[in-house]
């Protein structure tokens, strides 16, 4: 054996994640969209990014650009709405709160999925099936969104077991790979294809069906040092989960992002660099604050502008340039000047600009960064207290409630969103609104 594995077959994980989460989260406030074929657009509305099971049905792609969708929307009542990411955070949040009350060792894996690691737990809940259900319950009775559960002896399993969770009625939404016997699991393993594993991407999943592997159990079965050899050691850690060997510990903490990036499609053509620098601008902002969020700070920045490349009538035209930092900051006033600086490098008049945005890289912790002889702008004890300062009002009254002129009030460039629900959880203005006679 070549991994060293955390520990064998005694691990147990359980996998939550929210059915079609996006589309499932406006269905709490829009009952009405319940049994309707619902689509959630990207940004712009540009493209699908969500869909429900209705929508499924009826060959809905993921991507698949809205315009070429309006025949169909029209003939089987397929509803459009804008992505909220807003709403879905919140109520990702609500979920996460409820899981903790069934696990103190919970990780959230994305917006809709969470690890809860259940050693030490054996009994507390009955069985880890009565579990299941138990959450699926109790999130559907507070939160008001249906969940999977996926338990098995590592996380790989945990994941395909929510897929046969979701995929077989018989499992009522709960699957519990520990409790089915060998030759149960066979006879469902040989019925997935290998593909649906988590981690085997669709190259990958060709790959391994041109070497005979087209099943889950064949995955399974096949030989770790034959896989690492052909495959990689990524994937032969996979075949060891399959097999119960928990290679991957929860993270307790998200790890911090080595990359941040901040862009957006127009909602109309830009033609001006003071309409282009307000956008850099207010995306170094966003930016800037998720830097200061995970305690980071970063060396350089990479300004980008493109324009169009879908309209061919158009003068095409992108650039990029990376600028490094005088010292490693996190102030958004630093972050800004740079990047405008940036900016005025890379642009060209005479383009009908469609996009923008930056790159923070070379990102550390704030709390190791080598410290300059000298005070620097941007740096110091004042730059920290200003941030601090700026973040803790955008806190209290609201994002955008205190910013840096450069980004704007107006925003003409901002992209569309006219399909867009309220943010009924995080906003008083927008709050759900219930009349009774």
């Amino acid at each position: 054996m070549t991994v060293d594995p955390v520990s064998v077959t005694k691990t147990v994980f359980a996998l939550v994640d929210v059915n079609n989460c996006y589309v499932s989260c406006e269905r709490v406030f829009n009952p009405s969209l319940e049994g309707k074929p619902v689509v959630i657009l990207s940004n712009n509305d540009g493209c699908v990014v969500a869909r429900s099971a209705e929508s499924k049905a009826l060959k809905v792609a993921m991507g698949e650009p809205w315009f070429k969708l309006k025949d169909l929307a029209k003939q089987h009542g397929i509803i459009a709405l804008s992505s909220n990411y807003t709403l879905y955070g919140d109520m990702s949040q609500r979920i996460m709160t409820v899981l903790r009350d069934y696990s103190p060792d919970v990780e959230v894996y994305s917006i809709d999925e969470s690890f809860l690691g259940l050693n030490g737990l054996e009994g507390v809940w009955g069985t880890p099936t009565a579990m299941g259900q138990s959450i699926r319950q109790r999130v559907k009775q507070w939160v008001g969104v249906p969940v999977c559960v996926g338990i098995g002896h590592s996380k790989t399993l945990a994941k395909l077991a929510n897929h046969i969770a979701k995929k077989r009625p018989a499992f009522d939404s709960v699957c519990d790979l520990t409790a089915l016997s060998p030759h149960e699991q066979d006879g469902i393993f040989s019925t997935i294809e290998a593909g649906e594993v988590w981690g085997i991407g669709r190259r990958l999943s060709a790959q391994l069906q041109a070497a005979g592997i087209e099943t889950v159990a064949q995955l399974r079965d096949a030989s770790p040092a034959w896989i690492r050899s052909r495959f990689g050691v990524v994937v032969e850690r996979t075949v060891n989960e399959l097999n119960g060997l928990s290679c991957l510990a929860l993270e307790d903490v998200a790890p911090t992002k080595k990359q941040i990036i901040a862009s957006r499609s127009f909602g109309q053509p830009v033609l001006t660099i003071d309409e282009l620098g307000e956008s850099v601008a207010s995306y170094m902002t966003r930016a800037a604050e998720k830097l200061r969020l995970q305690g980071s700070v970063c060396e350089a920045i990479q300004v980008f502008v493109q324009t169009n490349s879908f309209k061919a009538s158009d003068r095409q035209y992108s650039n990029a340039v990376v600028v490094p930092l005088p010292n490693a900051s996190c102030d958004t006033r630093l972050l800004i000047r740079a990047a405008l600086f940036g900016l005025e490098q890379i642009y060209r008049p005479g383009y009908y600009y469609k996009k923008a945005g930056v790159i923070l890289q070379g990102i550390s912790s704030a709390s190791v960064q080598q410290q300059s002889l000298f005070s620097t702008f941007g740096d110091g004890d004042k730059s920290e207290a200003m941030m601090r300062t700026l973040d803790g009002l955008n806190q209290r009254f609201g994002k955008g409630a205190v910013s840096v002129a450069a980004a704007g009030i107006l925003n003409d460039w901002a992209m569309k969103r006219e399909r867009k629900t309220p943010n009924y959880t995080t906003s008083w203005s927008e709050i759900p609104v219930v009349r009774a006679n």
